[in-house]
């Protein structure tokens, strides 16, 4: 499990790019391709899996250092290379490994590639409260109000006392309210501007069409006025 400065929250994170042993660079989109297998890791020795553990936790250490100097770019590098080098039976430690990549995605404004390396923390380590509170943010960020509350509210059941999932719970049902009814003015605008296309020939226009909103049921009626 994680400790110390690797459960450290990093509150709010390019496309990275791997080194293999050569300096060679490898695109952060064939990550998976770089990874070993399960079935890999049973074909090395105890002394291999061990190493590849070690050179793992040690480019998380330069990550998080980098991290710390707010050098985002560098540490997005180190914690693919602990993703690259860790062993695939190494679960928690990949799940830190990729919400520390996330939360430098996030300090980078670079939100869809923070939410990737949420879903996949989260796919290693579903627990994982601090990562599900930096998705709910992430989704935030991405106006994805209604994601990003859903996950506010697991918060909220796994930590009740959780402060920032607590006022996210609170705030968001009315800011997807607003939203909605934004969208829906717009909707009807264009209907609206549709309308008068077709209805302007014969001397109408939508302003003949009155819509008369019904509270009990929120749904809408037409009433025709020369």
């Amino acid at each position: 499990m994680a400790s110390g400065q690797d459960d450290k929250s990093f509150q709010e994170t390019n496309e990275s790019s791997l080194k293999d042993d050569s300096g060679k660079e490898v695109e952060e989109q064939d990550e998976a391709e770089c990874e070993i297998t399960l079935e890999d890791e049973g074909l090395l020795t105890d002394d291999e899996k061990q190493e590849r553990k070690r050179l793992a936790l040690e480019w998380k250490s330069k990550g998080n250092t980098a991290f710390e100097r707010q050098d985002y770019d560098d540490a997005i590098e180190n914690y693919s290379q602990a993703i690259y080098k860790s062993l695939p039976s190494m679960i928690y430690d990949r799940a830190i490994f990729h919400s520390n990549r996330a939360a430098c995605y996030m300090k980078l404004s670079k939100y869809e590639q923070a939410l990737k390396d949420c879903n996949s923390a989260l796919n290693l380590n579903p627990d994982y409260i601090k990562v599900l509170l930096r998705r709910a943010q992430t989704y935030e960020a991405l106006d994805k109000l209604d994601e990003a509350l859903e996950d506010y509210q697991t918060v909220m059941k796994k930590d009740p006392n959780n402060g920032v999932a607590k006022e996210a719970v609170l705030r968001l049902p009315s800011a997807i309210q607003e939203r909605n009814e934004k969208l829906k003015d717009e909707m009807i605008g264009k209907l609206k501007d549709l309308g008068n296309m077709i209805l302007n020939p014969f001397g109408l226009s939508t302003d003949n069409f009155k819509l008369n909103k019904d509270p009990a049921t929120d749904s809408y009626s037409v009433k025709f006025e020369k």
